[in-house]
């Protein structure tokens, strides 16, 4: 029989109550620690108090008017989106997969508008995560995601991650844009080096396409800039921002250069609840925080502290953890053994973390955290290794 909650989850046997700052807290006062953020989502970590005050204080004027009228907060958070970034115009949405859509949507208007309606076609990465939409799932490519939902959308491209001849070789008449992740997050954590991500950029400039980023997890903070592709001292044309954007609260945005939105006008596209007043109120908070003057050094200096701290473990551990990927607090650990084993091991010891690809267990803490926090994971992750090896030695 199936349950009452649509069975699309293997969830974990746990729930919370509460949480504050980096922990979550069960119903009978059980604290763990949270090294998932709500997969990359609670960038500020739980019960922020300016998050709290911005939304209750929203929440007794209006809640929802639709886009049919002005709206004063996305009006300002637009504004503060475009002065902090390269872009010029924002569409608002409710989740990664919408703002995607949008992209995905924008760069292939951009085209018909300027009259080549055969440039469709987007390069995509195999092994990326964009969503769980028929559009975005045929983005990823994944045959896991692909499998039972009938004919792929046609216009997408796969290429191998890091190849740049593959990705000049996919390059046609038809091809619109390239769309990848500057980390990649469910694919396991692999990272785009600064050099490839700037020869992309002219790779899109030689022949006239539109370089889309999907910085929905790595974006907001979560590599020590506002945005990853910051590192490499370039720009897209467009990018899909979520998670961390609402910091807990439904919040997706797709940001854009006025030349590759200039196809998208009245009509074109919508959305009923995003850039709804909560929403607003939330984000613009986010942004109050991960905004203020030295908010995001400290984020680089956490991240420095937790690279080192990781490779201690890697090498106190070589048996389990054979490599450490990522970059700022969005790191991962590959195995040798399966990664759940190591989750379920985590969650014994009151450690939430996440799975990801390519057998990855995923570390991503709140930007908030302390270094006696990020200390305190680790060691935690190094009782979970213990574990998983005295399992094995059970077994054998």
């Amino acid at each position: 029989m199936v349950t009452a909650v649509l069975p699309t989850y293997a969830r974990m046997p746990v729930a919370f109550e509460r949480g504050e700052g980096v922990y979550l807290y069960t119903a009978d006062g059980e604290a763990y620690l949270d090294f998932g953020a709500g997969i990359a989502v609670n960038g500020l970590g739980h019960h922020h108090p300016h998050l709290v005050a911005a939304l209750k204080a929203q929440a007794d004027k209006v809640w929802h008017t639709s886009n049919v009228y002005q709206i004063e907060g996305q009006q300002r958070l637009a504004e503060r989106l475009t002065a902090a970034t390269f872009g010029d115009t924002v569409f608002f949405c409710n989740s990664g997969a919408e703002a995607l859509e949008c992209s995905i949507k924008m760069a292939r208007r951009y085209h018909w508008a300027n009259g080549a309606p055969e440039r469709y076609r987007i390069i995509t990465i195999e092994n990326a995560f964009h969503g769980r939409t028929l559009a975005t799932i045929a983005a990823g490519g994944q045959a896991k995601h692909l499998e039972g939902f009938g004919p792929v959308m046609p216009g997408f491209d796969q290429v191998p991650f890091g190849d740049l001849d593959a990705i000049r070789a996919a390059i046609t008449p038809e091809t619109a844009g390239i769309l990848l992740e500057p980390v990649q997050g469910e694919g396991g954590l692999r990272s785009w080096t600064p050099s490839d991500l700037r020869a992309i950029r002219q790779i899109c400039d030689e022949n006239g396409i539109l370089l889309i980023f999907d910085e929905v997890q790595c974006g907001v903070g979560r590599t020590g800039k506002l945005f990853a592709h910051e590192w490499a001292g370039i720009t897209p044309d467009i990018m899909a921002v979520a998670k961390a954007l609402g910091g807990g609260f439904p919040v997706g945005a797709c940001i854009a250069t006025e030349r590759a939105a200039s196809g998208m006008v009245v009509g074109t596209h919508g959305s009923t609840y995003g850039g709804n007043p909560l929403a607003m109120a939330v984000g613009n908070a986010v942004l109050d925080v991960i905004l203020e003057p030295g908010f995001l050094e400290r984020v680089q200096e956490a991240s420095r502290v937790f690279a080192q701290q990781l490779a201690r473990l890697q090498d106190e551990n070589p048996d389990i953890i054979e490599e450490v990927r990522g970059v700022g607090l969005m790191r991962g650990l590959k195995c040798k053994v399966p990664n759940k084993d190591l989750i379920a091991a985590c969650l014994a010891e009151n450690l939430l973390v996440v799975g990801g690809g390519d057998n990855v267990v995923r570390l991503l803490p709140p930007l908030i955290i302390s270094d006696e926090e990020l200390a305190e994971g680790v060691a935690r992750i190094s009782k979970a290794c213990a574990a998983v090896r005295a399992g094995q030695l059970e077994k054998a």
